[in-house]
């Protein structure tokens, strides 16, 4: 691999045209990883494949500060898929709290159901079964066999398109969606030997995580700042579509989070004018209450009462 050049002026440079290998961008990343890891629990030993399942879904879009208390809390109480599989998946939502985008919950626990039912309790190894699980997609599928098992896969979160992003293809930042173009080079990029490549995936996303960040990146620190075909280009701004925000005051989602605040507190059953008192605004209020309810976050009962779902 030579070092990258600078894009042409005719827009960013193309992923299919990538170099044929990352060998070396894989050691400076990997010492660098060796030396600036964080220490999480789920990178331990002692989490085993479960705990790093429920930390891949715990972590989409919610950061890491957030994630640990609960995920701490979460493995206590359910050390083992079986475990929260003979709960109701309203214990789930429950024990979710205020991490944010409750349904990852009930698709937690429904793989923690499947994996009890077909594989005996035990998270499965293999990438088609992973795959197979329901509320598994790609990229948990590649990080629970990629970080619990040592395998070789492609792990592409927002950490790692950036970095790839910015490092080879010479563009801030990724495309909103990840693309055909990113996966085929994200599989062009990896190490052929098993337990390299998984460390490849997780020493690439540390990177993004802590020093090629979406805003005020720290290329002083970066091991690979001498090969970024971003930087050595002097950084060119982002021209493709605009950057997608994540607002949150006003929203449905914010009217949803109170809503579901009310019924986890409870120890039962909720009225339904102990619901009407968490948002002034009544069509928005009822919208995202019959949204909580056909997402499955929320039963309804007789008498105007609601529950978390218990089955």
């Amino acid at each position: 691999m030579t070092a990258p050049t600078k894009p042409s002026h005719n827009g960013p440079s193309d992923p299919a045209a990538a170099p044929a290998s990352g060998g070396p961008l894989h050691a400076p990343v990997a010492d660098w990883f060796a030396e600036h890891a964080r220490d999480l629990p789920w990178r331990r030993p002692e989490a085993g494949a479960w705990g790093v399942m429920v930390s891949e879904f715990m972590l989409q879009q919610t950061p890491v500060n957030r994630v640990l208390p609960v995920y701490e809390q979460w493995l206590a109480r359910w050390p083992r898929p079986a475990d929260l599989a003979a709960e109701a998946p309203g214990e789930a939502v429950r024990a979710w709290g205020r991490l944010g985008y409750p349904r990852r919950a009930l698709r937690l626990h429904g793989a923690a159901s499947a994996i009890t039912e077909r594989h005996g309790g035990d998270v499965p190894s293999e990438h088609a079964q992973l795959l197979a699980l329901p509320g598994i997609g790609e990229y948990t599928a590649a990080a629970v066999a990629s970080f619990a098992y040592g395998q070789r896969h492609a792990v592409l979160d927002t950490n790692v398109r950036r970095v790839l992003a910015r490092a080879v293809t010479g563009v801030q930042y990724p495309p909103n969606a990840t693309t055909a173009a990113e996966r085929k080079l994200a599989r062009t990029l990896l190490p052929e030997d098993e337990g390299d490549a998984a460390r490849w995936a997780a020493a690439s996303m540390e990177l993004g995580a802590l020093v090629c960040t979406a805003k005020n990146e720290s290329c002083h620190r970066c091991p690979i700042s001498g090969r970024c075909a971003w930087r050595l280009a002097g950084k060119p701004a982002h021209d493709g579509p605009p950057r997608r925000g994540q607002t949150y005051a006003g929203t449905d989602r914010q009217v949803r989070g109170r809503l579901l605040a009310v019924l986890r507190e409870a120890p039962g059953p909720v009225p339904q004018a102990a619901l009407d008192q968490v948002w002034h605004e009544p069509v928005q209020r009822a919208r995202a209450l019959d949204g909580l309810v056909s997402d499955g976050l929320v039963e309804p009962l007789a008498d105007g009462l609601y529950r978390l779902p218990v089955g």
